[in-house]
């Protein structure tokens, strides 16, 4: 497992990514061609990828996201180290948190 701030990043096998997640489109990176797992929205820092790959999305928002590294990558956070990844599937999970009446993605 690989933890970054509020990212937790967990391998999977191919066959554990749920039929429910859609790849985001190629335009779904930011203008600096990197593929973003977490904005912040304080502070605009991302933890992102700039590796080759693909990031899918479950339509659940609380749900976690789904990475494929075909060549591994480097994720990246303007206030944390870096951490190299091999390749492969990750589940992403963002952390959460309990407000009353609801549960919602921590916000950076």
């Amino acid at each position: 497992m690989y933890r970054q701030g509020d990212i937790l990043i967990v391998p999977v096998a191919e066959d554990a990514v749920p039929a429910s997640v859609r790849a985001l489109p190629p335009t779904a990176r930011d203008g600096r061609g990197r593929m973003v797992l977490a904005l912040g929205e304080a502070t605009g820092h991302a933890h992102a990828l700039t590796a080759p790959g693909e990031l899918r999305r479950d339509p659940n928002p609380l749900a976690p996201d789904h990475l494929w590294l075909p060549s591994g990558g480097r994720l990246v956070h303007e206030e944390h180290a870096a951490i190299s990844l091999p390749k492969g599937w990750y589940r992403v999970i963002r952390q959460r948190e309990y407000v009353p009446g609801a549960v919602r993605v921590v916000a950076d």
